[in-house]
């Protein structure tokens, strides 16, 4: 091969990727951050404004009742969903728990089914009259089985964080088995001679060897929860559902960006989502003391 080909072959190579994150990855995000400066009226009608759309958005009542409820869901997702997983995990992790291979694949299965599926699956169940969980609510426990969830202000929050329950629980439980099948098992025979019970053994020996896998399932799952959209919007519409229940921050940026033509406000919202995103990482990161063991 000649000396110069051999050279540039290793650039030849990486133009590709070079290329695509330039269009695809860099532009936007250039693009966008430049675009939260301007009021627009669509593509083209540009008007430059500095950081007034920063300015406007702190004294936006809907802004932040869509923060509200955007914090109010990653709560409740969180300290359901992680709680559960992890006991699910522990749980199938036994060795002695018969068929357990087709329980886990029963808990992951709704990752398969996709978010579409899903929700029609879920605007079925909650239906008023015929709803699967307002007559099992009937039979337990007396109560009206005409029980509107996706009509009623106090009860879209807490059917949004029911159908992410039913979701996420079996995608976040392989990440649990995967780190529950990692810790050494002589650990476990060292603390029983050493006269541990189940709960010292897991919290000492759990524990500390699930610990990144948690904290990065934690983190992850913040995450997602603030980028809540597509549930959201697919049952409840364009309307976010009666007096902004279901209104997220991403559905508010949907609605002023594609709905109201105004891409500079949506641009700002989703800069300040992201800003909010990464503090909040941050903090959880710092709350852990992830970092500190490598220094």
């Amino acid at each position: 091969m000649p000396l110069r080909t051999a050279r540039t072959a290793p650039y030849l190579f990486l133009a590709p990727f070079v290329l695509s994150f330039l269009i695809f990855g860099a532009y936007p995000i250039v693009r966008s951050v430049m675009l939260s400066f301007y009021i627009t009226s669509g593509p083209e009608a540009q008007h430059f404004v500095g950081l007034d759309n920063y300015l406007h958005l702190l004294q936006d009542p809907d802004f932040w009742t869509a923060v509200r409820n955007t914090a109010t869901f990653a709560l409740g997702s969180v300290l359901l969903q992680l709680p559960l997983s992890l006991g699910l995990a522990l749980l199938l992790n036994r060795a002695d728990i018969r068929g357990r291979n087709v329980f886990r694949f029963i808990f992951f299965s709704p990752n398969l089914m996709g978010l579409v599926f899903s929700a029609l699956l879920f605007m079925l169940i909650l239906a008023p009259r015929f709803g699967l969980l307002n007559a099992a609510l009937h039979a337990l426990f007396g109560l009206p089985s005409t029980t509107r969830w996706l009509s009623t202000p106090g009860l879209v929050m807490p059917a949004l964080i029911m159908v992410a329950l039913w979701l996420y629980t079996g995608f976040n439980m392989v990440y649990f088995l995967a780190a529950l099948q990692a810790v050494d098992g002589e650990l476990y025979e060292a603390a029983t001679i050493d006269g541990a019970g189940r709960w010292a053994q897991f919290r000492h020996v759990t524990l500390p060897g699930i610990r990144p896998v948690l904290i990065f399932v934690v983190v992850l799952s913040t995450i997602g929860s603030f980028q809540l959209f597509e549930l959201a919007f697919l049952l409840l519409g364009n309307s976010s559902g009666p007096d902004q229940a279901g209104l997220t921050i991403v559905m508010y940026l949907y609605q002023n960006g594609f709905l109201g033509g105004d891409l500079g406000y949506a641009a700002a919202i989703g800069w300040t989502l992201a800003l909010m995103v990464l503090l909040l990482a941050l903090v959880q990161l710092r709350i852990t003391g992830t970092g500190k063991e490598a220094r």
